[in-house]
């Protein structure tokens, strides 16, 4: 149990049952009335955002979410496995839960796995990874001037919009977050 003053950005609040994420909240002590808090919370599972007001030294229950640094190692089934570096641990993250960055895992990609008394929560990919296209049509000659776009296939199955100039074999660097081409890896 924490209280309404000891809340912080990224901690996770257990609420009627759910798990929400802290992304904002604001200590507020108007002229006259009780102080309040005004938060952010963002749903833990399905990212459902809501705003909530508590009354300033309410208690509220925190859950203890323990991010780790993982190794992904390949897919079972529907399951994706990670390894914890430190123990060997290994563990089962449902594609539900990995998200869009499923499109975006290569095996032995390091990512944080975020688990609530043995159940991941989310997994956070880093920022960019560098892939490889796997398949693109050539770029017409001529074409260059108006600056457009062609669908690519990564290493991975992905299929973002690239440059004109991106090439079959051509190694990228991918926005895990949207999918946006960033650019050619050296």
């Amino acid at each position: 149990m924490a209280t309404t003053n000891d809340l912080k950005n990224g901690m996770v609040l257990n609420l009627d049952g759910q798990l929400w994420s802290v992304t904002e909240f604001q200590h507020v002590k108007p002229g006259k009335g009780g102080a309040f808090v005004r938060t952010t919370l963002k749903n833990v599972l399905s990212g459902k955002v809501v705003d909530k007001t508590f009354n300033a030294g309410t208690k509220v229950e925190t859950a203890t979410v323990d991010k780790r640094n993982m190794t992904y190692l390949y897919k079972d089934g529907t399951d994706f496995v990670f390894m914890d570096g430190e123990t060997f641990d290994q563990i089962h993250v449902p594609t539900d839960t990995v998200g869009s960055g499923a499109d975006y895992l290569l095996e032995n990609t390091e990512a944080v796995v975020a688990v609530h008394e043995g159940t991941p929560l989310y997994v956070e990919l880093p920022v960019t990874m560098e892939l490889v296209v796997e398949h693109t049509d050539p770029g017409l000659q001529g074409d260059r001037s108006t600056g457009g776009t062609k669908p690519a296939t990564l290493e991975t199955g992905a299929q973002i919009n690239v440059p004109l100039f991106v090439n079959t074999g051509d190694r990228l660097k991918v926005d895990t977050r949207d999918g946006r081409y960033l650019g050619r890896a050296n």
